[in-house]
């Protein structure tokens, strides 16, 4: 990670019983409209677990709302979202947004709350927040008000709370977009060893380079529709529509 960051240990600080697989997440013919308008339509897919899917489009393609709407935030106004346990939204997934969301609480606040609205004993909480803490280098700042901190340690800080909650799958909404290479760098960091850990990630980002480094596979909007959704490696090497294949080569699109 970026300087002064400690690398992050191997091991998960819960060890407590794995609930059933969510995934797969499957989309039949999903599509949001709001006053009679289209922002997304006619999308279907299925997201495997175990994966680092990049999400990719040109600025108002639906990405952000593509993620929001596999999450839960906002349902499908024509066809279904399907998680592998039959229900229309799931419990063990999180969702990390480009401007963190944060308590005006401390940072070791902001990782201890959520374990308290989950009935998580004191004892274990802080136990639990103080081994996230060490494990994400941010022990140094645990009593500074979260948001006071820099947008990259807000950022960390987001990631290390949705990790505490053990999700299996993990949205994420451009969370580099505004950061600086060596935050960029540390946020990539924590994300592949969310994965080393077994989350899926779904993530949306308009740069090609870290989808390059981060992406195992890719979904490409345009428009509100998916246009593709491939390995990423077979994406990058040869894209199947005009639109990725502009798209990749910095042509706007409209």
């Amino acid at each position: 990670m970026g300087a002064g960051t400690p690398g992050l240990k191997p091991d998960r600080m819960i060890t407590a019983a794995e609930p059933a697989s969510i995934l797969p997440l499957r989309l039949e013919d999903v599509g949001y409209a709001v006053g009679g308008k289209s922002l997304l339509s006619g999308i279907s897919l299925r997201i495997e677990a175990g994966r680092r899917l990049m999400v990719m489009g040109a600025n108002g393609a639906g990405k952000s709302l593509f993620l929001r709407l596999c999450h839960g935030l906002i349902d499908p106004t024509q066809g279904r979202r399907i998680w592998a346990n039959g229900e229309t939204r799931a419990e063990t997934q999180a969702m990390v947004f480009q401007r963190p969301v944060l308590l005006r609480r401390s940072v070791a606040g902001n990782l201890e709350y959520p374990l308290a609205l989950k009935g998580v004993s004191r004892a274990a909480r802080r136990n639990a927040v103080s081994d996230t803490l060490e494990r994400f280098g941010l022990g140094h700042m645990a009593d500074r008000p979260a948001r006071l901190l820099s947008g990259g340690e807000q950022q960390r800080l987001a990631l290390a709370r949705a990790w505490l909650m053990r999700p299996q799958v993990l949205f994420l909404d451009e969370p580099s977009s505004s950061l600086d290479p060596s935050a960029t760098r540390a946020i990539e960091t924590m994300i592949r060893h969310f994965s080393e850990d077994g989350i899926t990630i779904v993530m949306s980002t308009h740069d090609l380079g870290q989808a390059r480094r981060l992406g195992e596979d890719v979904v490409f909007l345009h428009r509100g529709g998916l246009m593709e959704h491939q390995r990423a490696v077979d994406f990058f090497a040869g894209p199947r529509t005009r639109e990725a294949r502009a798209f990749l080569a910095g042509d706007l699109l409209w």
